[in-house]
C-alpha cells in the first residue's frame, strides 16, 4: 500500500490481498446496520490498484477480483438510499435500504476514470468500463461498456479471437 486509505467503520470487515496499491485520497467505508445483524464484507483481491479519490461503500458485500485497476474518482457502492416515503423525517442521505446487496468485479477488469458501479451488479472477467460510465446492470465476461447507463460496446469472441460489436 502506498498510502494508508481512510477506512470508516470497523476495518475487520475489510480484507485486502497481496500486492495491493491504494493511492492517497481513497475512502473505504463499511457500514454496520443497527436494524439487524448484517455483517459487511469488502474483499479486494491480489495485485489490485486503487487510484486517487476512489470511494468504496460496503453495507453488505463488495468483491473485487485479482489484477483489477480502478482509476481515479471511481465509486463502487452496494448501498441504496430509499426515497419513496415522503413523510419520513430522516433525510434521504441517512436512510439505507436494509437488503442483501452486492457488487462483484471479476478478475482483470479496468474501471475508467470516474466510473460508478451501482448496487446489485456483477461485472465479469476482463471487462473494461469506460470513463464516467454508470454501471446499473450485470456485464458479461470480456466486454467493453460505456455510457450512462452503461451499454456493451464490444465483446471479445473467444472462438474468432476478435472484439466484436454486440448482436
Amino acid at each position: 500500500m502506498l498510502f494508508k486509505p481512510i477506512i470508516l467503520g470497523n476495518p475487520q470487515y475489510v480484507h485486502i490481498g497481496e500486492n495491493v496499491s491504494i493511492r492517497q485520497g481513497a475512502r473505504i467505508e463499511v457500514i454496520l446496520s443497527e436494524l439487524n445483524n448484517r455483517t459487511p464484507e469488502l474483499r479486494i483481491g491480489d495485485n489490485v490498484n486503487i487510484e486517487q479519490n476512489v470511494h468504496l461503500v460496503c453495507h453488505s458485500r463488495i468483491t473485487i477480483g485479482r489484477n483489477v485497476s480502478i482509476t481515479g474518482n471511481c465509486a463502487i457502492v452496494d448501498v441504496t438510499h430509499p426515497f419513496t416515503d415522503v413523510n419520513d423525517p430522516e433525510k434521504i442521505g441517512n436512510r439505507i435500504l436494509d437488503e442483501d446487496s452486492f457488487v462483484e468485479i471479476g478478475d482483470g477488469c479496468f474501471l475508467g476514470f470516474g466510473a460508478l458501479i451501482m448496487p446489485n451488479v456483477r461485472i465479469g472477467r476482463y471487462c473494461i468500463v469506460g470513463a464516467h460510465a454508470v454501471v446499473t446492470k450485470d456485464v458479461p465476461d470480456y466486454c467493453v461498456v460505456a455510457g450512462s447507463p452503461a451499454k456493451i460496446l464490444r465483446q471479445y469472441d473467444l472462438v474468432s479471437k476478435q472484439w466484436r460489436k454486440p448482436l
